[in-house]
């Protein structure tokens, strides 16, 4: 029986670092991960016809979680290890414009009013990933934020939330 595997097709505009932790995933349960890693490292006590099993099903399994503008882009890879390869040069670039760009966005971060306190801490937790994915490694005095500004964080804003509604009901 057949599994079927859902995830969002990689399109160029979402996040790749997720995307990644979920195609490698689908590799897993499809049992092809090694496919990722190239036709060479693949233990030699598999068969020619295994590899090549594995090294298809691999790159299939790509194909099918791209969108199309990125398919076109890695389309000509012969194998999972290259396409994947491709992508990761292609969307995670490691220039020091894009590495710049990445920390400035990690020290701009604001709490946005018309956000949720869940989509906040996602947003902040994808652009404390977003650096790692480029090997860009921060010191935790960059990234660290203490519990205890946390929940003032929170208490402030459930306050707030709380006068608004005793205003609303004595109004």
């Amino acid at each position: 029986m057949g599994s079927k595997w859902d995830i969002e097709k990689f399109t160029g505009d979402n996040d790749i670092g997720l995307w990644k932790v979920k195609m490698e995933a689908v590799l897993i349960q499809q049992k092809c991960e090694k496919a990722l890693k190239g036709e060479g490292v693949l233990p030699v006590t598999m068969s020619r016809a295994e590899k090549t099993e594995m090294v298809d099903k691999g790159r299939s399994a790509i194909v099918l979680c791209l969108g199309d503008k990125v398919l076109r882009e890695v389309a000509k890879e012969p194998t999972a290890a290259l396409m994947w390869s491709n992508l990761e040069s292609l969307y995670m670039t490691k220039s020091l414009a894009h590495r710049q760009f990445v920390k400035q966005q990690l020290y701009s971060f604001k709490m946005v009013e018309s956000k949720t306190i869940m989509e906040q801490l996602t947003e902040f937790n994808k652009i404390l990933d977003d650096p790692e994915n480029i090997e860009v490694h921060l010191e935790d005095e960059d990234k660290v934020v203490t519990l205890e500004e946390v929940q003032a964080a929170l208490r402030t804003k459930e306050l707030t939330k709380s006068k608004n509604l005793r205003t609303d009901e004595n109004g």
